[in-house]
């Protein structure tokens, strides 16, 4: 049975008119409309228009937030040799090799929020894919997790990397920032995030490809959003 919305909440959801907000003006409005006591993350969620059961629609990527995401992300490196002091220098918060895949594999540990691994690691890290793929965990080469530059996936990851992939519903879920940040900051977090997945377009989708886009809260309403802007961008 679903759970009836709080009176907070339905006041809030009132105060969001059935229209397609401008970047500009959705956020302001999530930051009027906040009713809940903590930090919210702000969240942007992407309809598009693909079929993610076919490979050549897969829509994936990742984008650095410029204005960061508001927390320092927990950093596993598992690398092996020289790579390994590579990491911790780097800042890496978790650093191993076997060891680390085999805790993970007895353990089904995941204390961690984003796992960097070296190409000569990933024959074992490979054997993970049941604990980090549904968490979306896994090292791939394609969002740069799978490296011999750790030091720089470290980097990036700490200013705030976001790693986007579409779901079985060809939806797209990612953070781009906490409710507390500067309007214009999350205005540019949500733009670059924005701009990325229209720029990942695969070549054989037809049709509309965003089909819709909304901003919320973690508690808030959603808001919609007009991405036609960020198409023109993303052409240029």
């Amino acid at each position: 049975m679903a759970r009836k919305p709080g009176k907070k909440y339905e006041s809030a959801r009132k105060q969001v008119e059935a229209k397609e907000y401008q970047l500009e003006d959705a956020i302001p409005l999530l930051q009027k409309i906040k009713y809940a006591k903590f930090d919210e993350t702000v969240e942007v969620h992407m309809r598009l228009g693909v079929d993610p059961k076919h490979a050549d629609q897969m829509v994936r990527g990742t984008v650095v937030m410029p204005n960061g995401l508001g927390k320092s992300k927990i950093v596993l490196v598992i690398a092996s040799g020289d790579k390994q002091r590579e990491a911790t220098e780097a800042g890496a918060d978790l650093v191993g090799g076997e060891d680390m895949v085999n805790k993970i594999q007895s353990e089904g540990w995941t204390a961690f929020d984003a796992v960097i691994a070296t190409p000569d690691m990933m024959r074992s890290v490979g054997k993970l894919g049941k604990v980090l793929g549904p968490r979306g965990l896994m090292p791939n080469p394609k969002t740069g997790t799978v490296t011999v530059d750790v030091a720089k996936a470290i980097k990036e990851i700490k200013a705030g990397k976001v790693e986007f992939r579409v779901d079985k519903t060809g939806i797209i879920h990612a953070p781009v920032g906490k409710l507390s940040f500067a309007a214009d900051k999350l205005v540019q977090n949500a733009a670059s995030l924005i701009t990325a997945v229209i720029k990942a377009k695969p070549a054989v989708a037809k049709g509309k490809y965003v089909r819709s886009a909304t901003l919320c809260s973690t508690m808030g309403p959603s808001v919609s959003v007009d991405t036609a802007p960020f198409s023109v961008k993303a052409a240029v």
